[in-house]
């Protein structure tokens, strides 16, 4: 997703993007960045980086760090940022677009704004989701794997957030603003669980979720349970059919590799902790069952726990 949004922003703004992937950054500081879509590749040349200390003050950080990252992310980024004005840490994917040091979320699950606020202040950080999908092929090379609107959250600079958006929208990404963080993040956690773990259980892209009968019925219930908590929490979805709504995405991604089947591909531990545990956990709080996440939830942690065991 960092190259994604790095390759079409970079067109209307100074990118950077900050990368640990050697072979990556340096694939794309010799060639450019090489976005395939719809079998079509084009290369485009945003800057890239191991190095925190080569961007200089940001304006804006766009954070696509996984979950597990955040905590550490976000503590380099507050000494970062407290020595010598917005700066970023390694492994923090971001882009610098346009002075206001503020810092976006646009991670999957829930509880990486609260990390990113704690470490930075919460009148610093805003959070938004995307329907976009981004499957990597290669250092220096992405492939746009699905369509969909980017949201932005209007805190705690609505000014701000509006610009990200405007931006997101010249360069052909089309974004909106949202009033309604809660339901924003909701909203998009539904549709992560219902697809984020059977994909990488199943080994298969997005569309097949859809296309499968049996594949259905798992991503209804897993929808379901994760609806059940919303509505007990509180929370209004941002769509009238929540299962539909899931399909629909699904479809449209439909030959996209979801983040958690990427990461169980290339052997790296999945964010099920903030995707389907979330909803177990606060299912356990509000005393609304879920069977069908706590099963999925299990099965990925027991997945991440054999990385060094499997069968090819």
């Amino acid at each position: 997703m960092g190259s994604l949004l790095g390759f079409y922003l970079c067109e209307r703004a100074e990118v950077w993007l900050l990368d640990p992937w050697r072979e990556h950054v340096a694939a794309i500081q010799a060639a450019g960045l090489s976005c395939e879509l719809d079998g079509v590749a084009t290369t485009r040349r945003p800057r890239a980086t191991t190095d925190p200390a080569a961007i200089g003050p940001c304006d804006a950080l766009l954070v696509l760090v996984k979950a597990q990252q955040t905590a550490w992310a976000a503590e380099q980024a507050r000494l970062l940022n407290a020595e010598r004005g917005t700066r970023n840490a390694e492994q923090l994917s971001a882009f610098i677009v346009q002075r206001s040091a503020l810092v976006v979320t646009l991670q999957n699950g829930v509880g990486n704004r609260e990390l990113l606020a704690e470490a930075l202040g919460a009148a610093r950080v805003g959070q938004g989701v995307t329907a976009l999908g981004a499957t990597l092929l290669g250092p220096g090379r992405v492939r746009h794997a699905g369509q969909g609107t980017t949201v932005f959250g209007t805190s705690p600079d609505r000014a701000g957030m509006a610009a990200l958006a405007d931006l997101f929208s010249a360069c052909g990404l089309p974004a909106e603003l949202s009033d309604d963080l809660d339901s924003l993040v909701w909203g998009k956690l539904v549709v992560n669980v219902g697809i984020n773990a059977l994909t990488a259980l199943l080994r298969v892209p997005n569309g097949a979720l859809a296309a499968t009968p049996e594949a259905r019925a798992l991503v209804a219930a897993a929808v379901a349970e994760a609806v059940a908590v919303a509505h007990a929490r509180g929370t209004a979805l941002p769509y009238a059919d929540p299962l539909a709504h899931v399909l629909d995405v699904a479809r449209a991604t439909a030959a996209n590799r979801s983040s958690m089947l990427q990461d169980a591909l290339r052997g790296s531990p999945t964010e099920i902790a903030t995707i389907n545990r979330a909803v177990v956990r606060e299912g356990q709080r509000l005393g609304v069952e879920t069977p069908v996440n706590r099963a999925l939830a299990e099965l990925v942690a027991a997945l991440d726990a054999t990385i060094g065991q499997r069968v090819s």
